[in-house]
């Protein structure tokens, strides 16, 4: 199991802070770093100091890291355009060395989209524009150098695009697809992912996703075309320690008691149910960013276990 540390910058998180979190994590050996690409702060949180751009800041860590795997657990189709999205993506690739994941959803956080003038049309044509950015960046990605790429659809159109940069990663950075749709979400995974995550839902839920998305990838014929099997993934946050006095103190202080908490062995435990049904990286959502011991206890104690 693979293991990867994912922050909800929104809730209040400067780029400092994000930075210590990630140069952290790679030194103590997680798979990845990812954050959400939100800009208003949920529930009671302050905001402060401010929203950060999620791949301005990837491309901030790009540059100031060394290894670690980086990415979004999601950024909305919502936010920007394809070719420019596609663009930016292959641009924080090569800064990185070749270590960018792509996680692209329909968006859902109407809030944020009328506090910063995002449009913000309904599902049905959000979904329908995702579908179509994710033909867009992939075919941008995948086009060969040297010829053109276009693309005439509903709400996109693109004409001979030299498509261009091409991103370190060949063919194409990893595209991740998340959530527990049950229609059009399994078809958009089996057809364009190269994995798929299902966040803070329960075993059951995450069960009949992962069989809803194997069924949606015999109905292409995933493996007829070539691609790799699908990843499957999951993220839930975490509240672990060694003593119960010390998990309880974590657990108050992100305001619940997570679905992984308790001792490292717990915790374990917890992630292996998920193993079970076939996840093989699982998301730990660290929503106190000021707590590195926090990290060092993961790392330590859980992260072997997994190996």
């Amino acid at each position: 199991m693979r293991l990867v540390i994912f922050t909800e910058p929104q809730q209040g998180a400067s780029y400092a802070e994000q930075l210590r979190v990630a140069q952290h994590a790679e030194e103590l050996g997680f798979d990845g770093y990812f954050r959400s690409d939100h800009f208003v702060a949920m529930g009671d949180a302050s905001g402060l100091p401010g929203p950060s751009d999620a791949w301005a800041t990837l491309a901030g860590l790009a540059v100031q890291t060394s290894r670690i795997r980086l990415g979004t657990l999601v950024t909305s189709a919502t936010f920007r355009l394809p070719g420019p999205l596609a663009i930016t993506v292959a641009q924080v690739d090569q800064m990185s060395g070749g270590r960018v994941e792509l996680g692209l959803g329909a968006g859902w956080f109407e809030a944020e989209h009328t506090a910063y003038g995002i449009p913000f049309p309904p599902v049905r044509e959000r979904f329908d524009r995702l579908e179509e950015q994710l033909a867009i960046v992939t075919g941008l990605w995948r086009t060969p150098e040297g010829e053109r790429f276009s693309y005439h659809g509903e709400h996109y159109q693109l004409t001979d695009s030299p498509a261009l940069p091409k991103p370190a990663q060949h063919p194409a950075p990893p595209v991740i697809i998340g959530g527990a749709g049950p229609r059009r979400t399994p078809d958009l995974a089996a057809r364009y992912a190269d994995e798929f995550n299902v966040p803070f839902r329960p075993l059951d839920e995450t069960r009949q996703m992962y069989e809803r998305v194997t069924a949606a990838c015999e109905r292409v014929d995933r493996a007829g075309s070539g691609r790799a099997p699908l990843v499957f993934s999951a993220a839930q946050p975490i509240a672990v320690a060694r003593t119960d006095a010390q998990a309880k103190e974590r657990a108050e202080k992100i305001g619940w008691t997570p679905p992984l908490y308790g001792s490292p062995d717990q915790v374990v435990d917890q992630i292996g149910q998920w193993a079970e049904l076939g996840a093989s990286r699982f998301f730990l959502q660290i929503l106190d960013l000021a707590d590195l011991d926090h990290l060092d206890l993961i790392a330590g104690e859980v992260l072997p276990q997994l190996g």
